[in-house]
């Protein structure tokens, strides 16, 4: 196709970063020519890099009118389309831009994405092997098809995809970090120093390497941390330059409060937070929910929904949609509770849709984000000498920042050790921690107490079945029988899973990442936690939870008293029954499970945070003292 002059010097103007100059020429070129393809296709792509998805699907649509060939025109609809969560008509986008141009890796590239998205696995899987076919060294194809496969528990071929894709650009952005992630997962650590080496030197150098929840699980720094989240807020979700609340004051009857998680479902996100919605108090806030993730036909979902005043289902909806509609319901306070985890969307409050704008619960760390205004945490996880690794204004709740929920049900019955393959006799260590959480650092000094504790076992969670096998050969490689390491069976209610830690006489935590509503489970059952004071937030959840249940004789210095603590006790009857009958009694009278007051004093927190805005003052950290 001939480009016609006055296009090309309205390109010129494009590249030059004259916008406003490109468009105005764009505009009138399109007077005399109205159906002026390059025109149109450049007014869509301005539109793209001004964030509105809208006009600039318009201008494709009409661009693709005039020449229904032109297979960039639907590559870029369909990128729009998908921005706009319009998964399908994404993917025919995708596929026609694909019929024109066979050879378009792009194209194919982006449906898988979306296929992924919509939980597709295996057709997204078949969609990068074609692709693959067509282009063996195509970097974004190895990193997308490795990602499913860790998401579909096949963390061998993952790491084998990695590998591939690191041989290839060594630098590929987040590429280490997904090698780490599956590792992790699979507990596969031959090349675990390296990687681990490389992260950590990538991150101190401001390199987007990983996500922050993959390093979270191998560095005990928490200004790493910030760096890591500084670095990923940067590339994935900076600041927007649109801005929805702009100043403004509200004048409500009632603080309107706004929380926004994939995880209103069956999650320990909504275990923990359960019970505070519930209690909420209706005649002073007005409480809005807005989920991100799938649905599910548990209990769990339902009771969630119900708790909100209103209730969002928003994962069809672009993340610019959802920051449009939180401004337009004049939302006061927007709370996060998802972070950088996996669904979630920081970018929602790039837009700045509210007033006041908290990170909390879902995600132990910075944001690393301008735009938001507040932590909240208590002073074990966050200590006064390391509020210089958070961009937020942090805000300390008495005793732990962790919820929890004081209708949390256990089964009356104690099953019998055999039920899960355990011996009849001996000391139970138990640690229902995820995979990605047992590292070899840790492993090791498990291994070391099995040795010293004859006749102990190791009681944990049910992994998947490369990490089950890489575990059973770490530990005989560290000389311990790997029948001494137990997978604890799935059991369908929550309650029967909470009523078998009653078994186990000690839970093992792990390092540098803690069991967190894990921990708390265990607590609220009546099994001691063991925990390792850490230096980063992830780390030190544990021992936040046992300072408020006054057992802080049960958080260890260093690992060599870890070690050494987990050894005595479980030769020590009389002081393990002592740690045990003191946890039965604070269990009843600690804060740690008194939902209601933690309630009060986050809505104590969440007013005065308000009433800061209200009164036009800036946001600075603050401790709440009350009891």
């Amino acid at each position: 196709m001939k480009v016609d002059k006055k296009v090309t010097q309205a390109n010129e103007l494009l590249k030059s970063g004259d916008i406003e100059g490109a468009k105005a020429a764009f505009i009138k070129i399109l007077k005399t020519k109205p159906k002026d393809v390059f025109s149109l296709f450049s007014l869509g792509l301005i539109a793209m890099k001004e964030d509105d998805p809208n006009l600039a699907l318009k201008n494709f649509d009409r661009v693709l009118k005039v020449n229904p060939t032109f297979d960039k025109a639907w590559f870029n609809r369909g990128v729009v389309l998908y921005a706009l969560k319009r998964h399908e008509l994404a993917i025919e986008s995708y596929e026609r831009a694909i019929r024109i141009n066979p050879s378009y890796v792009d194209a194919y590239n982006n449906r898988g994405v979306v296929l992924q998205e919509i939980g597709k696995y295996i057709e997204a899987i078949k969609n990068y092997d074609e692709l693959l076919q067509i282009h063996p060294t195509y970097d974004k194809a190895l990193a997308n098809k490795g990602f499913i496969l860790i998401l579909t528990l096949r963390y061998d071929e993952a790491i084998d995809c990695f590998t591939k894709l690191l041989e290839i650009n060594p630098e590929y952005s987040f590429g280490l970090g997904m090698m780490s992630s599956a590792q992790q997962y699979a507990c596969r650590w031959e090349d675990f120093d390296r990687i681990t080496n490389l992260i950590n030197e990538g991150v101190r150098a401001g390199k987007p390497v990983t996500n922050s929840l993959v390093l979270m699980a191998i560095s005990d720094s928490a200004a790493d941390q910030l760096k890591c989240a500084q670095a990923f807020v940067a590339m994935r979700c900076p600041p927007s330059p649109v801005k929805f609340w702009n100043g403004e004051r509200y004048n409500h009857s009632k603080i309107r409060i706004a929380y926004i998680s994939p995880d209103f479902r069956e999650h320990p996100v909504s275990h923990l937070m359960a019970g505070i919605l519930e209690h909420h108090d209706k005649s002073r806030f007005e409480v809005f929910g807005f989920s991100l993730g799938m649905a599910d036909s548990s209990p769990m979902f339902k009771r969630i929904a119900l708790s909100f005043d209103s209730f969002f289902d928003v994962r069809q909806k672009g993340s610019r949609e959802i920051a449009e509609a939180m401004r337009a319901m004049e939302i006061d306070i927007a709370i996060d509770l998802g972070g950088y985890t996996q669904d979630a969307r920081p970018d929602i409050l790039a837009y700045r849709p509210a007033p006041v704008q908290v990170n909390y619960l879902g995600y132990p760390g910075s944001f690393g984000a301008e735009y938001i205004d507040y932590i909240l945490a208590d002073k074990t996880v966050i200590p006064a000498t390391d509020q210089d690794c958070y961009t937020e204004n942090i805000v300390y709740l008495p005793g732990s920042y962790l919820p929890t929920d004081s209708k949390l049900m256990v089964a009356e019955r104690t099953p019998e050790r055999e039920e899960f393959g355990l011996p009849a006799t001996g000391f139970i260590y138990c640690s229902f921690n995820h995979a990605y959480k047992i590292g070899p650092v840790i492993f090791d000094v498990w291994m070391k107490i099995l040795k010293r504790t004859p006749g102990s076992v190791l009681w944990l969670m049910k992994l998947n079945s490369a990490a089950e096998i890489n575990l059973r050969k770490e530990a005989e490689r560290a000389g311990v029988d790997p029948d001494r390491l137990v997978f604890a069976t799935r059991v369908p209610k929550v309650e029967d899973h909470l009523a078998r830690y009653r078994i186990a006489d000690l839970f093992l935590d792990t390092t540098p990442y803690n069991a967190h509503t894990t921990a708390c489970d265990a607590l609220f059952v009546g099994l001691p936690v063991l925990t390792y004071l850490g230096h980063a937030f992830p780390g030190r959840v544990a021992a936040s939870l046992l300072n408020t249940i006054g057992l802080p004789e049960l958080i260890a210095p260093t690992l060599t008293d870890y070690e050494n603590l987990a050894v005595t006790l479980a030769n020590d009857a009389p002081l393990l029954k002592g740690l045990r009958d003191r946890l039965a009694v604070n269990r009843q009278t600690s804060q740690l499970f008194n939902t209601a007051q933690f309630c009060e004093n986050l809505e104590f927190a969440y007013s005065t945070m308000w009433g800061r805005t209200q009164r036009g003052e800036g946001h600075s950290s603050f401790q709440i003292n009350r009891n």
